[in-house]
């Protein structure tokens, strides 16, 4: 009864959703108008929404493993896995425009990127990936700064898992103990969730890493050499030899290497 007295009287869809607000964010820039915009906006959008999902569900995570609760992280865990598999089939709708109606209104994001996306950068950060160097994209965003800077501080998804392990008498105070605690997780009988939540992570991490290879041939599709939109705003951020190299299809390809978990990937050689 009291979930009903707290319910507006007029609540419907539309409203619970907010659709009229929602759907009134898709405004394409091109003049004169371009078809292929609106998929390139909305695609973009979804991605966003889903990366706030993410957001939220690895912030529960964290505090299942800060409680040692490891059947409910990796439910969770496995969650955000399932998020990441439906990335790929999002770019497969992106691929369906071709690079000649995407040259049509790509000048107008610049120097827009995908780079400058805070919330992929926390999800990174929050997973294991910091790196500070990216802080210097948002000096322009307090809020994104100060989001960022808090993964940068806290402890990452793995450091918690160590700590799960620890409190279980476990040694894994530097990486060549931790590869070992990981093999000991896979040879002992007792450790079934332990062993599971490892699979999880793994998979986690696998999954991100195809997603991201799929991304960087979706591009080369798109633009080929040309360097990103973000171009000029790295430049800014860092001058013409910053780290970032050139933006574009071949930075994407130097983050194919990345792991979120390099421990987990290393232990499968000790096995």
């Amino acid at each position: 009864m009291a979930s009903e007295q707290n319910t507006p009287p007029d609540l419907d869809y539309n409203s619970y959703l907010k659709l009229v607000e929602l759907l009134g964010l898709q405004r394409p820039l091109a003049e004169p108008g371009c078809h292929d915009e609106m998929l390139f906006i909305v695609i973009h959008q979804v991605f966003e929404l889903w990366f706030r999902l993410m957001i939220h569900e690895v912030d529960r995570v964290f505090e299942l493993l800060d409680q040692g609760d490891t059947l409910e992280s990796e439910r969770l865990i496995r969650r955000l896995t399932s998020i990441v598999r439906l990335f790929i089939p999002k770019l497969s709708v992106l691929e369906t425009m071709i690079p000649s109606d995407f040259i049509k209104f790509r000048d107008l994001l610049k120097p827009a990127s995908g780079f400058q996306s805070y919330q992929f950068r926390e999800v990174e950060f929050a997973s294991g990936l910091k790196e500070p160097r990216y802080l210097g994209m948002f000096k322009g965003d307090p809020e994104a700064t100060a989001r960022l800077q808090k993964r940068l501080d806290e402890p990452s998804m793995w450091d918690r898992f160590m700590k799960v392990l620890e409190s279980r008498g476990i040694d894994v105070h530097d990486e060549r103990s931790q590869i070992a605690a990981v093999v000991g997780i896979y040879r002992r009988r007792g450790d079934h969730d332990l062993r599971m939540l490892c699979e999880a992570l793994i998979e986690y991490d696998e999954m991100f890493s195809l997603w991201r290879e799929h991304h960087v041939r979706m591009a080369q599709r798109m633009i080929g050499g040309k360097p990103g939109t973000g171009q000029k705003m790295a430049e800014q951020a860092y001058g013409k030899s910053g780290p970032l190299g050139t933006m574009g299809v071949d930075y994407l390809s130097s983050t194919l290497s990345k792991r979120f978990f390099p421990v987990l990937w290393a232990a499968r050689t000790e096995m």
